[in-house]
């Protein structure tokens, strides 16, 4: 099958990965240093978990060509990016689309689409469960497996066949979601809450949690965050996530001040993870007043990533 993945970063390469080793014809669209990467050493990733270095040729290219045709286009990008990429993915005439990614305002994004699409596409919103990150021309990758929640936003996936399909040979699974957007949304919650801890913590989420009174209000923040959801209709996916963050906080104050002290913060570049905090934080707000209920928690914490922004 010819794929495209629109993004060359560490999910998009790990995603490259998968499908190349699934037996498909994969391109990869980068910018900058990453084409020279790409072309002259192949796309390399260290399995950290695995202990195991992989080497995998693909097509690269710079730009995407309307007449650009692929059987499938996975657009795995930062929330902050799409607006960018949005119209020449709109102007490309493939017909099958995979926005990958967080993303808060899912329905929007995809009437943009349909409003400007050369062709009738038929779009999916997903989210890839991995992560690592660039080092020395390579990825290094610290998931144990690939998988995926994808779903569409109007009922079944009537493609699904050939999403199927493509990862058919893969070590990677799919999950499909009947309520993606519902997803995506209760994603961004501990996103955030983590992010502006960080921001708390200037930089370091380790000095944030140590802080029992900051740490207490992570975790009201979190709670606050659901309840924003909850008020505007939406169900809490997966629904287990939102009630162990309310009736287990000692053991989920524990959790975090854990997580905190291995290395899995500092796999996320910090520019990178402060402009996707910004652009999901301006989404949520929106959110947040269309609620109109008392946030003070998340109130106090997003006053952290204000104050690193001005």
């Amino acid at each position: 099958m010819k794929i495209i993945i629109y993004g060359a970063g560490v999910l998009g390469s790990y995603l490259a990965h998968a499908l190349v080793r699934g037996g498909n014809d994969v391109t990869m669209l980068a910018r900058g240093t990453r084409i020279e990467e790409l072309e002259n050493n192949g796309l390399v990733i260290r399995h950290a978990l695995q202990r195991k270095t992989t080497v995998d040729r693909v097509h690269v290219i710079s730009t995407l060509r309307p007449d650009d045709i692929y059987d499938l286009i996975f657009a795995v990008l930062p929330y902050s990016d799409l607006p960018a990429v949005l119209p020449a993915l709109a102007e490309n005439q493939s017909r099958h689309l995979v926005l990958v990614g967080n993303n808060p305002d899912a329905r929007a994004i995809q009437q943009y689409l349909k409003d400007n699409n050369a062709v009738d596409k038929q779009i999916a919103f997903g989210f890839q469960l991995s992560g690592g990150r660039r080092e020395n021309g390579r990825i290094i990758n610290v998931s144990g497996g690939g998988r995926m929640e994808i779903g569409g936003l109007d009922g079944e996936l009537t493609w699904r066949p050939l999403l199927e399909a493509a990862f058919q040979h893969a070590s990677y699974k799919l999950a499909f979601s009947e309520q993606i957007d519902a997803w995506l949304k209760s994603h961004i919650i501990p996103v955030l809450g983590i992010s502006y801890a960080t921001c708390a913590g200037n930089g370091n989420l380790q000095k944030a949690t140590g802080d029992k009174k900051l740490l207490k209000q992570i975790i009201g923040a979190l709670d606050e965050g659901y309840r924003v959801l909850e008020t505007l209709g939406y169900p809490l996916i997966p629904a287990r996530q939102a009630q162990f963050i309310r009736q287990r906080r000692r053991l989920l104050s524990l959790l975090i001040k854990i997580y905190a002290m291995t290395p899995l913060p500092g796999l996320v570049d910090p520019m990178t993870q402060l402009d996707e905090a910004i652009a999901l934080q301006h989404a949520f707000n929106e959110l947040k007043q269309k609620a109109n209920i008392q946030t003070p928690n998340w109130d106090a914490l997003e006053s952290y990533l204000t104050r690193v922004q001005g």
